[in-house]
């Protein structure tokens, strides 16, 4: 039995048209294919794209947050290879 949908899925965009160097959307985090045809895409695909697109952002706040944390613990070793 499928679910009746009562709202429209709103698009994932957030004004940030830009493609990354994986041809990811870096305000979204759509493929090409994904933001051409959104309107064309079932309830059920845009709840997928939606999913999809929070995974990739995740993976870009965790990648980027250990880069950050690679960069503190070198600088912190460059701080304590100074001391001596």
């Amino acid at each position: 039995m499928q679910q009746l949908e009562f709202f429209e899925i709103p698009s994932p965009c957030i004004g940030v048209c830009e493609v990354n160097n994986r041809g990811y959307c870096k305000g979204c985090f759509r493929s090409r294919e994904e933001r051409l045809y959104w309107l064309k895409l079932s309830a059920i695909d845009k709840r997928k794209v939606v999913r999809l697109c929070q995974q990739r952002k995740l993976r870009v706040m965790r990648a980027r947050a250990q880069a950050l944390k690679d960069e503190s613990l070198t600088e912190e070793a460059e701080v304590q290879s100074n001391l001596f």
